[in-house]
């Protein structure tokens, strides 16, 4: 399948991530369990991508998943996420990564709470918290 055009490409953002983020999000790295403040973050709020800044999950949406990463029951709409097989590991998973840019973020499990009963743990690294009533920054 050919690469959209009008997509960013993943070197645009090596600029503008610092080394860390720019692994999780376009080298496919993970950060390790319980270093990502966004963890215990609780305000209402938007979860958006690190590197496009596109809006990918709410705080409503967020839960405890005792994993050590930040963990969501539902995206804000299907189509903000893109997903594939992951064969790094013995058994496959299935990768998500932002639809826009394409950043990897993280694994969906299907042992997440009601009413979806998915389990999106996310690297905090891939991911920007926006609290309610500050405005979103523009995409990029």
């Amino acid at each position: 399948m050919a690469r959209d055009p009008n997509k960013p490409k993943p070197e645009q953002y090596r600029a503008v991530l610092d080394p860390d983020r720019y692994g999780v999000l376009f080298e496919e790295n993970t950060e390790r369990p319980f270093t990502s403040p966004l963890n215990d973050e609780k305000r209402a709020g938007t979860f958006i991508c690190a590197a496009c800044h596109s809006p990918l999950f709410v705080t409503s949406g967020k839960f405890d998943s005792g994993t050590g990463w930040p963990s969501f029951f539902q995206p804000i709409a299907e189509s903000s996420l893109g997903t594939k097989r992951d064969f790094h590991l013995l058994v496959p998973r299935t990768e998500y990564h932002c639809a826009r840019c394409g950043g990897h973020h993280g694994h969906v499990f299907k042992d997440g709470p009601a009413p979806t009963g998915l389990r999106y743990c996310n690297n905090g690294l891939a991911l920007k918290f926006i609290p309610d009533g500050e405005p979103l920054p523009e995409l990029r």
